[in-house]
């Protein structure tokens, strides 16, 4: 059950313009967005990272980015932000199923990973959530396969993700309708 409630419409005008510039024309504001809406200021303070980290400018390419963002949900255990990455991108992006369930419960070293470039962006989210750092072994590993700004972006991303996931479970946000849950992928 959430402990704070996500606000319902009818929205007071700021509100609506604020969710309606955090989603696609025509999509109703997602369950999280409505719960931070509660703090209309921490909203629109984090609408332009937010943009930047799910927008064109990023440095890594869209699927890589929504590696990094399946895997750290998974590893902060955020069922519910998991869950709606995978609804809306997880198709667009090529993740295959026995992936999704790597990036749920497996390791970079499973099979479904057949390039370097992937295996190495779980390896970072991985050491960056165990241990909040990159070694020196890793960070060369890394420097391989990405270049400066990727290796910027990188555990950006993954903190902001880890941001995401405290407040959503934090907050008790409930799982959007449709959303896949972590019941649906099972570990092998």
């Amino acid at each position: 059950m959430a402990r704070i409630a996500p606000l319902d419409p009818p929205f007071t005008p700021e509100v609506a313009a604020q969710l309606d510039s955090m989603m696609p024309a025509g999509v109703p504001p997602i369950g999280l967005f409505r719960t931070l809406a509660r703090n209309l200021p921490t909203t629109v303070a984090m609408s332009g990272w937010g943009r930047y980290e799910l927008g064109p400018r990023l440095s890594l390419t869209m699927r890589e980015r929504e590696i990094v963002i399946v895997r750290t949900c998974a590893r902060c255990h955020c069922e519910y932000e998991w869950g709606v990455h995978l609804m809306f991108f997880a198709d667009r992006v090529g993740l295959t199923r026995d992936q999704i369930r790597s990036l749920t419960h497996g390791s970079p070293d499973d099979p479904c990973w057949v390039t370097r470039r992937e295996r190495v962006l779980i390896r970072v989210v991985d050491t960056l959530h165990d241990s909040s750092d990159v070694s020196d072994d890793l960070w060369r590993t890394a420097r391989g396969v990405l270049d400066e700004p990727q290796l910027l972006d990188l555990p950006l991303l993954c903190g902001w993700y880890h941001a995401i996931s405290f407040s959503a479970r934090a907050a008790r946000v409930e799982p959007e309708p449709g959303a896949p849950r972590f019941a649906d992928i099972a570990a092998q």
